[in-house]
């Protein structure tokens, strides 16, 4: 099967984790895009969405699922979540849209964060790009204590967040992920990272061939 097949296997797998009165927290991406129409599917009342980008909130709209703001809502039941990169022990890497700062604030509204990825996203080490979200205001100043301090950065070539924010990538050594997002948190001018740890996670899900299989963490 393809990756995209594998996705819609993971997507259907964690669709039947929304119930009916639900708030629910939508990621971004193709994995999720598969998510909506499935959801849709089931025809389960009273949900309300909370959306990580216009695309998503869009796309749920014309799907009939009511979608709110995220100043209207304080916390989420559940939020689902494509990946870039999951290691065994449940750190991710997320950000390949560029929209993870929203992504990781929902998912710490939410009371489960559950991920739904195709297999070529399991991986043994983490490796680089990280995405990462930077402050337009002393964008150059941010750049030089980045370079200085871990290494490679560079800008993405690609419209800004939905938030006004800087896209860019750290191209270096990820080493210990805990140490490195302790470091890019801790540097004035970035906005967010794409280092999500394990604790944020509940479940994971990865569409294998046409099984969906829930990872143990390790």
């Amino acid at each position: 099967m393809s990756a995209d097949d594998e996705k819609r296997v993971a997507a259907e797998a964690a669709a039947e984790l929304v119930e009916s009165g639900m708030r629910l927290g939508l990621g971004t991406g193709t994995t999720v895009a598969h998510l909506l129409p499935a959801i849709a599917r089931r025809d389960l009342a009273d949900i309300v969405c909370v959306s990580t980008s216009p695309a998503t909130e869009q796309l749920a709209r014309e799907l009939g699922l009511a979608t709110a703001s995220f100043h209207d809502v304080t916390a989420l039941d559940l939020a689902i979540d494509g990946a870039d990169q999951v290691r065994s022990d449940w750190w991710l890497v997320k950000g390949g849209g560029g929209a993870h700062t929203r992504e990781k604030l929902v998912a710490a509204a939410a009371t489960r964060f559950v991920v739904i990825v195709d297999s070529s996203k399991t991986v043994d080490w983490l490796r680089a790009p990280i995405p990462l979200e930077l402050l337009p205001f002393g964008l150059p100043s941010t750049l030089q204590r980045l370079r200085d301090g871990i290494g490679a950065v560079e800008l993405r070539d690609v419209a800004h967040s939905p938030d006004g924010g800087v896209i860019a990538d750290y191209q270096g050594e990820i080493g210990d992920p805990a140490q490195l997002a302790a470091r890019l948190a801790a540097t004035p001018g970035v906005v967010e990272h794409g280092l999500f740890p394990p604790e944020t996670v509940s479940a994971v899900v990865v569409g294998r061939g046409r099984v969906p299989v829930w990872l143990e963490r390790h």
